[in-house]
């Protein structure tokens, strides 16, 4: 177990008060998932509920080990009333919060941040089962992906380093994704992702956009690559090329950004661009965005999103850094609410 962890937290009660559940995954800071667990607890309110899921977080983190911890909440309330920032009135409540607050002093150092409802989905899915079956859920280490669907035929899109697509694979080996790599394709030739890919015993495919006439002859070639290999989803990881997404592959293309999109996106956006625009704001929290693809850069509808701090003496590449942590985390579950047919498209909103 890592001695830093992750812990995402929600509860929920059909009823307010009614039947209700708390839920958390604890995730080391590589993406590792170490467990996700689900409790239900009968007739209780929304908040007792959101309380519930922070204590069994906490007390799990502190029987694995874990001397640090960062906790995220969609419940802003709560969030709050943890740092600080509001009184507890309800005596309910209270013994929950006083509860709360001793177990995070057990930690050597601890943050409790609000996170969106969109952003918080898998503790939400899994409250959501342990009412459903009115019965706890427990789901360790690899068996946590257990719920990811079928195995889904990924194509991979790099047009650098292949960092991206390491982790995805890394993912993959250890069991946390249910998913193959069915081609690797690349916009430049001696790319340090190419060497990476062939290494690993990958299918790859060279395809530059200055070998072709036009942008509408370089995206089709793209699209016969990925219908060759049989390609379900495909990944964009650092591919910085505008193509056209066929029909057959529409809301079926990922991206994923380094910043929290609809801020610091757009034409010119990417690696330490964004990184040094974020700072230059002074912007508190960064992060990154997993969306899908549009043919306009950064704009489709958002599936995952996860925060990290932007701290004071930052430079580009320390928030670089920071920002990838969570990229680890945040692709995976997105490939993984894609398996699951979670993620909807309205009207260009993402809804699970």
């Amino acid at each position: 177990m890592s001695e830093e962890i992750i812990a995402y937290t929600d509860g929920g009660s059909r009823g307010n008060p009614g039947p209700a559940a708390a839920a958390f995954t604890l995730t080391e800071p590589t993406g590792v998932r170490q467990c996700a667990k689900a409790r239900y607890l009968g007739r209780a309110t929304n908040n007792v509920a959101e309380y519930a899921a922070i204590v069994d977080a906490l007390e799990e983190a502190k029987r694995r080990g874990a001397k640090r911890i960062t906790l995220y909440s969609d419940s802003e309330l709560i969030v709050r009333q943890l740092n600080g920032q509001y009184k507890v009135k309800s005596e309910k409540l209270r013994p929950l919060w006083a509860h709360s607050v001793g177990l995070l002093d057990e930690f050597e150092s601890w943050r409790v941040q609000h996170v969106r409802r969109e952003q918080n989905k898998e503790t939400d899915r899994l409250v959501n089962m342990s009412l459903d079956r009115k019965r706890d859920i427990v789901q360790q280490g690899k068996d946590a992906a257990a719920d990811s669907g079928r195995r889904i035929r990924l194509g991979v899109l790099i047009s650098g380093g292949g960092t991206t697509l390491m982790n995805i694979l890394d993912c993959i080996r250890q069991g946390r994704l249910n998913a193959e790599v069915a081609v690797v394709i690349s916009s430049r030739s001696t790319v340090l992702g190419v060497e990476r890919a062939k290494a690993a015993g990958l299918d790859v495919k060279i395809v530059r956009r200055k070998d072709f006439a036009d942008i509408d002859a370089f995206s089709r070639h793209i699209e016969e690559e990925l219908s060759a290999a049989n390609v379900e989803l495909v990944i964009q990881a650092g591919w910085l090329c505008l193509w056209k997404i066929p029909a057959r592959y529409a809301n079926a293309v990922m991206n994923i950004h380094p910043a929290l999109l609809p801020s610091f996106g757009g034409r010119g956006m990417w690696g330490h661009h964004v990184h040094e625009a974020v700072i230059a704001a002074g912007c508190k929290v960064s992060g990154c965005t997993v969306h899908f693809c549009t043919n306009e850069y950064d704009k489709g509808p958002i599936i995952v999103q996860r925060c990290c701090e932007v701290k004071d003496d930052d430079t580009p590449e320390a928030l670089a850094r920071r920002v990838f942590e969570q990229e680890c985390i945040a692709y995976p579950e997105a490939i993984r609410l894609f398996q699951q047919g979670r993620p909807a498209v309205r009207d260009r909103n993402e809804s699970g």
